[in-house]
């Protein structure tokens, strides 16, 4: 396997993981399940902060997956490993901090009907004929941050805008290019995805309920709004 290939296997294994964790979390927080709403609490304590000081979440966020597979797939290094973990701690805690308080699902997968990466929905908080360049330099600055932490922090920021609007975001894509990020030269390619995201079209009109703001006082808005 070529190191781009292997690299590419890696990325889908954190995608794949981090959809897993969050359909179950989402489904149970949705129908009010209390063990979920609690799991959800505690993960967004950990939205934009270093995984290192939040051992509370070691348990939850559990990466044990990525290394034993149990389907054959070979074990990770310790640099993928490493890189791996933080990506998925970091898309976990994004979609927590995302997912408060609303009462339809903030993590969405991508489809070329519903763009769902996170350019597209960040040219989602503009009007369809303009640019609202603050926020679009928002999404440049994290793609500038330094580090992993650092990213986090400022597409925290970026995913507050995102709850308060409703706009879903596709946090397995997300997962995936937090660990390619990590990697030499690759921010590059990831902030190409989120430039040639910002600049999609979906290939049809979004739906009201993909635009729509529950009602207030349904769903789960108000059971963990502190």
């Amino acid at each position: 396997m070529t190191t781009t290939a292997a690299a590419k296997a890696v990325r889908t294994r954190v995608a794949d993981l981090t959809a897993l964790r969050i359909s179950v979390w989402q489904k149970g927080y949705l129908e009010d399940r209390s063990a979920d709403v609690a799991a959800l609490a505690r993960l967004r304590r950990g939205a934009g902060r270093d995984a290192a000081q939040m051992p509370d979440l070691w348990g939850l966020v559990d990466p044990q997956p990525l290394h034993f597979s149990g389907d054959g797939q070979r074990a990770l290094s310790e640099r993928e490993a490493v890189r791996g973990e933080s990506a998925l701690y970091t898309a976990l805690t994004l979609w927590a901090l995302h997912q408060q308080s609303r009462g339809t699902p903030m993590h969405r997968r991508h489809t070329p009907e519903k763009p769902g990466g996170l350019g597209a929905a960040v040219r989602r908080l503009m009007t369809p004929d303009k640019i609202d360049e603050p926020v679009r330099k928002r999404l440049v600055r994290a793609g500038t941050a330094p580090d992993i932490v650092a990213l986090g922090q400022r597409l925290r920021e970026i995913v507050a805008l995102l709850r308060r609007e409703d706009i879903p975001l596709d946090y397995a894509l997300l997962a995936g290019q937090l660990y390619a990020w990590q990697w030499p030269g690759g921010g590059d390619g990831v902030r190409l995805e989120w430039g040639r995201s910002f600049s999609s079209r979906p290939s049809v009109n979004l739906s009201a309920d993909d635009m729509a703001t529950p009602p207030a006082g349904t769903g789960p808005d108000l059971k963990d709004a502190s």
